[in-house]
């Protein structure tokens, strides 16, 4: 059984972690606070620690947690998360308020997140996908009715991988390319 590290136990992780749990993967939901999820922990698969400990634990890494965080949790763990995939959830979001309905990134069009995150930790094999996705269609696709996710990343062994998880998840994958292919994948967030 293959081993799930997920970073993040807001809403998306939580979901996220069920996903993988109930796909028979033993999972362990990493936050900053591992007593506030005690009542997560009864799945039979479910076990909860700190991001570091999520890390070193995962066969294969979901990084769930707010845009703002994700450069210092991806520090935090990165021994934890080298060599291995990383599924990269995270969008730009900025703390700013959004103006007409519209959010604001904290990145331009011409970086991403991603790009960040793997400067960040070259060794990691980062994979955007998800973060596009309302939560419930995340791991239901049937919700979503069975759309394709755009990936990206730059080991192509990496995304055959994160495809065929995917493919568990009931999505078919289109490879937009690169890590610099989530520049575009991330603006898709913006009207979530």
């Amino acid at each position: 059984m293959k081993k799930v590290g997920v970073l993040g136990s807001g809403v998306v992780g939580r979901t996220l972690a069920d996903g993988f749990e109930k796909r028979g993967y033993e999972v362990m939901l990493g936050t900053s606070n591992p007593k506030k999820l005690l009542d997560w922990q009864s799945g039979t698969n479910g076990k909860v620690g700190s991001f570091t400990r999520a890390a070193d634990f995962g066969d294969l890494i979901v990084l769930a947690v707010k845009g703002v965080a994700a450069q210092d949790i991806v520090a935090q763990v990165k021994v934890g998360i080298s060599d291995k995939l990383v599924l990269d959830v995270t969008n730009p979001l900025s703390e700013e308020k959004s103006k007409d309905g519209i959010r604001k990134f904290f990145t331009n069009e011409d970086e991403s997140l991603m790009e960040k995150l793997q400067e960040l930790v070259p060794e990691a094999h980062f994979v955007k996908a998800f973060n596009y996705f309302d939560s419930k269609a995340m791991v239901n696709s049937a919700k979503s009715k069975a759309q394709i996710m755009n990936i990206c990343g730059n080991e192509d062994g990496a995304k055959a991988e994160a495809k065929e998880i995917l493919a568990q998840f009931g999505f078919k994958s289109k490879d937009l390319g690169k890590v610099e292919a989530a520049r575009e994948i991330e603006q898709m967030a913006i009207s979530l």
